[in-house]
């Protein structure tokens, strides 16, 4: 088995095979029209040789009629042979009509239905003002950042001012409310060390007036026993003296120790009473150092109260500083600047008018970036690829020649994407050819005395002999402006 031939070698192969077959029956048929003129031209001078010499022979003379006769018959041999050579005529041109498709038409999509197309940037304002100073007008040249129009700046003004003083106010509170915080601080965390301090000393002293009242009562159940002690001697000896088995001198002792125990106990008794009141004392003394303490933990609490209300004293002075910055700007676009390089066009608005945002003032055209729209019939797309050169000449100019590639086919017709699109469904349909849009993007900008104006109509012929390149482009977010090739078709 032999190699396999590309489908496209084969293509190319069979139609160079093609041209050489018809070139070489358009030579022969060039070659073969003298040739047919003189056997025609022979045929006739023979044809009258041979009716004189038998009209010598004879001897007849030629009467009126058959003189007739025989011009009637030349007559008809002259139109056969002049039907020969218009025969031949007519495959010559047929063979040179086929070498010119061959050659210049067969590989070539052409159509009048184009035109020049720019992407133009409409200028608007994006405030409300009056125009003060106008400094382009039709037809001027502008580049990109250059002033256009310049609207009365005083309203912006006056809200740039009126919010640069609100932000300066809010400074100045937040100065004084950071101030007042630090005080706030300083003062309530001094008090509040004193506070815990004085609670700390009372609470020392409970402590200690509660230690005294424990021992003053163990003094007083000591001195209650010795109390008691005495009471029973006495008793004991009151009743061995009456009954004489005791004298008086021990009763005496006795009770002397009575009295002495219970004027202790009294003092006992007296002690811890002292003791008790002083330990509830100790115990008021802490409640209120408690209490001054809470009272000045809820000055911390005012402070943070404070703190809080700082937050949002700043948070209202990023608002206001938001709100200076959108003055700014507003005061910026009074002045509006051109955002490409191009002409100046459709420049309706005047000075002293008023616009409103959004209002159409002019329109910047790129001529330096114009392309084409080559509005095809969807019969035509069959060989039409990305890529494929493109000649063009414009009605402005007929005699200069742009080149240029085809760089895109839109995704629908143009009906499809019109205001009010065809409903297809209806019942009274007729089938009508569609168009679809072909951009063609330029070679290179046109020359300065050849210029191409938006909307100019165009002569278009597109080269489809490459048909390698993709029918689809890609190219979105994150890919190059060329993108890639979802679909390659071979020649």
């Amino acid at each position: 088995m032999g190699a396999r031939i590309p489908a496209g070698a084969r293509g190319e192969s069979v139609y160079k095979a093609r041209v050489v077959v018809y070139g070489r029956l358009t030579w022969q048929a060039i070659s073969a029209l003298p040739a047919v003129c003189r056997w025609e031209a022979g045929e006739n001078r023979g044809s009258c040789a041979n009716v004189h010499a038998q009209t010598a022979n004879r001897g007849i003379l030629m009467d009126t009629g058959a003189g007739d006769a025989a011009e009637q018959n030349q007559n008809a041999r002259g139109r056969g042979s002049r039907l020969r050579i218009g025969a031949g005529v007519v495959l010559v041109a047929v063979a040179l009509y086929v070498v010119y498709w061959l050659f210049f038409v067969r590989h070539r999509v052409t159509t009048d239905n184009a035109y020049v197309v720019a992407d133009s940037a409409a200028i608007s304002s994006r405030v409300v003002g009056s125009v003060l100073k106008k400094h382009v007008e039709n037809d001027n040249k502008v580049v990109q950042g250059a002033v256009l129009l310049e609207l009365d700046p005083a309203d912006s003004q006056v809200v740039v001012d009126r919010s640069r003083a609100a932000v300066a106010r809010l400074d100045a509170e937040i100065q004084v409310a950071e101030v007042s915080i630090q005080q706030i601080d300083v003062q309530t965390r001094s008090q509040v060390q004193a506070a815990e301090a004085a609670l700390q000393l009372a609470q020392d002293k409970e402590r200690e007036a509660r230690f005294r009242l424990e021992e003053h009562e163990r003094l007083r159940v000591g001195v209650q026993a010795d109390l008691s002690h005495a009471k029973r001697d006495l008793d004991r000896y009151s009743n061995l003296l009456h009954e004489g088995a005791s004298s008086e001198q021990q009763r005496d002792r006795t009770s002397t120790s009575f009295k002495k125990a219970k004027s202790q106990v009294e003092a006992s008794d007296a002690q811890v009473a002292a003791s008790r009141a002083a330990l509830a004392g100790a115990m008021q003394e802490v409640d209120r150092a408690r209490a001054q303490l809470d009272t000045f933990k809820g000055d911390l609490l005012r402070r943070e109260i404070e703190r809080h209300k700082l937050a949002a004293q700043k948070a209202r002075r990023a608002e206001l500083l938001a709100e200076l910055e959108t003055a700014d700007l507003n005061l910026s676009y009074c002045t509006i600047r051109a955002p490409i390089t191009g002409y100046v066009a459709q420049a309706r608005v005047q000075v002293g008018e008023r616009v409103q945002p959004g209002q159409s003032l002019m329109a910047i055209v790129p001529l330096q970036d114009v392309y084409v729209e080559a509005n095809l019939k969807e019969t035509q797309l069959e060989d039409v690829c990305i890529g494929q050169k493109v000649r063009i000449t414009a009605d402005t100019f007929p005699g200069h020649v742009y080149h240029g590639r085809v760089a895109g086919i839109r995704a629908g017709t143009g009906a499809a994407f019109s205001l009010l699109p065809p409903e297809n469904a209806t019942g009274n349909w007729i089938k009508v050819v569609q168009r679809i849009p072909v951009r063609i993007l330029l070679d290179k900008p046109p020359p300065p005395e050849y210029p191409l104006r938006v909307g100019g109509s165009l002569h278009v012929t597109i080269d489809t002999s490459d048909r390698s390149g993709a029918r689809l482009v890609t190219g979105g977010a994150g890919q190059g402006p060329g993108g890639g090739a979802l679909e390659k078709v071979g020649s």
